[in-house]
């Protein structure tokens, strides 16, 4: 089907998870005005991105009033949101929720967490251990959360579990100049085009802007078609609510044109795969 897509590039207060849903709500409500199908939200829209001894104070259980609050306004629109998800266990993860038809539908546990340059996620936060795509009223979704996307294995079981839509939530520091552009923004751009039109699938990039400690998130979400064109984007550095609109004769005119996803031989990766595991326990 075709559907309408809004970008909800905010500005999250670090550790003010009741600012932040007020903020949330306003936005969810405005995209709810523009008619919209879905709105999508940055990685950590409920707390901020850089909470380290945060995370227990601002970490939220799958049944807390905040997200009973989320689960409302998707009885109007469909909502993805990234907040820090308590476990009865006392784990906590970097978590992303699709809420459709006033009921949380699914939910998607960073796997890939980064350690690296200013990033020290896994030292607060547990690491995920799958990638399910699931079925939503656009057809089949997969969530991703950030780094997860780097990792090319992730976006392909997603594909191969039959995810024609990927949705990733981001909170991504612009970082480097590549010529006139902000390299962060490049790289970002290759890797969901570059995504799309392999799988050729639709993607949704949704990065959060504002600063914490000194660093400053970019912007720049945007949709892709699965071309690999980008067919909406947001400014970079400023909050907007941008909206973009996916055809479903355009992902059906690619999976003709380029049956890459038909042709693809599971069965032999799976032995290849096993293999090179086997290979390199030795």
């Amino acid at each position: 089907m075709d559907f309408s897509v809004a970008l909800l590039q905010i500005k999250p207060k670090l550790g003010r998870i009741q600012d932040n849903l007020e903020l949330i709500t306003a936005q969810v409500e405005q995209a709810i005005a523009c008619k919209a199908d879905l709105a999508v939200l940055p990685e950590l829209a409920l707390t901020g991105y850089f909470l380290k001894d945060l995370v227990p104070e601002v970490a939220l259980t799958l049944d807390s009033p905040e997200l009973a609050h989320l689960a409302r306004l998707s009885q109007q629109i469909s909502l993805a949101v990234g907040f820090v998800e308590v476990t009865p266990d006392y784990q906590f993860y970097n978590s992303a929720a699709w809420f459709e038809g006033g009921q949380l539908r699914h939910l998607h546990r960073k796997v890939y967490l980064p350690t690296y340059g200013l990033f020290d996620e896994q030292r607060y936060l547990g690491r995920g251990d799958r990638f399910r795509a699931f079925d939503t009223r656009f057809g089949r979704i997969g969530l991703l959360v950030c780094e997860d996307m780097w990792h090319l294995s992730a976006p392909y079981l997603l594909a191969m579990d039959g995810a024609t839509t990927l949705v990733c939530l981001s909170s991504s520091p612009g970082r480097g100049m590549d010529t006139d552009e902000l390299g962060t923004a490049t790289a970002w751009r290759t890797l969901t085009s570059s995504t799309a039109r392999f799988l050729t699938c639709r993607v949704v990039y949704v990065n959060r802007v504002g600063y914490e400690d000194g660093v400053g998130f970019w912007g720049g979400s945007h949709l892709v078609s699965p071309s690999g064109a980008i067919s909406a984007a947001a400014p970079e550095f400023e909050p907007s609510l941008t909206i973009g609109r996916f055809h479903d004769a355009d992902l059906r005119r690619e999976r003709i044109n380029a049956p890459l996803l038909r042709d693809e031989r599971l069965n032999l990766t799976l032995r290849e795969l096993s293999r090179i595991e086997q290979e390199r326990s030795r």
